[in-house]
């Protein structure tokens, strides 16, 4: 019979990077809140973490963050001239984010990379299995990978991470994983883990992306953890060693996603998931779609 975790209700967002390859745009606006279609990019992850049961979201911000702070808070000024106006709709829609989830912010002050972000994140966590979800991958809510996630971890323990393959030329793009199957057709256990290798050196094309659902044993050893790629704490380096050693905080199994992702890391990934996300609008595809193909037409 499968052993049966504790419920995670905790999810870890980490937003202290620079968004430098958006600039001018984010000299003073973070990355997380250029909006994809009408929301801010944050909105979305925010919106995930609840859907899979997790309405506990600690962020890490860093300088220059607190319009993500004011994203989620209440705006009463603006409410009320919504009212006022009897806009209902509009006011909906600002009231939503605020209402969505219990929002906890820190600060990660030295900019040491991924895994000392969610080091942060120790003293909320405690000793309890928590998500961590990165902005850049936005996970259509129609694929409930998250959700699959936090099923997998309640089932096998330990941690689990998200992956997806690619081509073998994108692979050093990735962190990269070894893997071996399982008896589930879309659960994989991580035998090693690689932060961005050559491609001639790669175990395999599965890469990972921005979701895990992670033991609290990690934290022992990201404390422990020396800089790596890069000179920062990689959370790949962390998650090798809870793979060698299941006695410290379990096995390592990854959940293969199939679904639909967007990336919004960069510029050209950016501008597609608009459009992809704007095509599938109700209220704003049929018109769009229109437009898009009469414009591909034209420039063909």
């Amino acid at each position: 019979m499968t052993e049966s975790h504790p419920r995670i209700s905790k999810a870890v967002i980490p937003a202290a990077g620079l968004g430098t390859r958006f600039l001018p745009a984010t000299k003073a606006t973070p990355k997380e809140m250029l909006p994809v279609v009408d929301k801010p990019a944050i909105q979305y992850v925010v919106e995930e973490a609840v859907s899979a049961g997790l309405d506990d979201v600690l962020m890490i911000t860093g300088r220059n963050k607190r319009p993500l702070e004011d994203h989620f808070d209440r705006n009463y000024e603006l409410e009320s001239a919504l009212q006022k106006k009897g806009d209902a709709d509009r006011l909906a829609k600002v009231q939503e984010s605020s209402d969505l989830a219990t929002m906890h912010y820190v600060r990660q002050g030295d900019p040491r990379g991924l895994g000392h972000a969610v080091l942060c994140a120790a003293p909320h966590v405690g000793h309890e299995p928590f998500a961590v979800l990165l902005g850049d991958d936005l996970i259509d809510p129609r694929d409930p990978l998250l959700a699959r996630m936090v099923e997998i971890q309640e089932q096998r323990g330990g941690s689990v991470i998200a992956l997806m393959e690619v081509a073998p030329e994108q692979i050093h793009l990735y962190g990269c994983a070894a893997v071996e199957a399982t008896d589930e057709g879309d659960v994989v256990k991580v035998t090693g883990l690689v932060e961005k290798p050559d491609t001639a050196d790669a175990p395999s094309n599965y890469a990972i992306i921005g979701r895990y659902v992670l033991d609290p044993h990690i934290f022992d050893i990201l404390r422990k953890t020396e800089p790596g790629r890069g000179g920062e704490i990689q959370l790949t380096d962390a998650l090798q060693q809870l793979a060698d050693d299941e006695k410290v905080g379990g096995p390592v199994h990854g959940v293969v996603f199939k679904g639909r992702r967007y990336d919004t890391g960069d510029r050209g990934d950016y501008l597609r998931a608009i459009v992809r996300l704007a095509c599938e609008r109700e209220d704003l595809g049929p018109d769009f779609r229109a437009w898009l193909r009469s414009y591909v037409a034209e420039e063909m």
